[in-house]
């Protein structure tokens, strides 16, 4: 019976492996923009180092949530 629940254990392992390659690989493989809801840049407009992509993504999160905020303004009510 033990030995049972260990290749049921061992087979569980072995599929959820398989799916964790295939996923990143298939991840790897995907062009997806930084934020969604955002244009991913052409690739002449590619940050050059970490630190500029870091700044290009605060930019475009900032813009994001002005333009939420912008659209949920609600009248003052005194």
């Amino acid at each position: 019976m033990r030995g049972l629940g260990l290749v049921g254990l061992v087979l569980a392992l072995v599929i959820v492996g398989l799916l964790a390659k295939k996923q990143m690989t298939s991840a790897a493989s995907s062009a997806r923009p930084a934020v969604p809801g955002v244009a991913a840049p052409a690739a002449g407009d590619a940050p050059v180092n970490v630190r500029d992509q870091a700044q290009q993504v605060q930019q475009q999160v900032k813009e994001a949530l002005d333009a939420a905020v912008k659209t949920r303004q609600m009248p003052d009510d005194n």
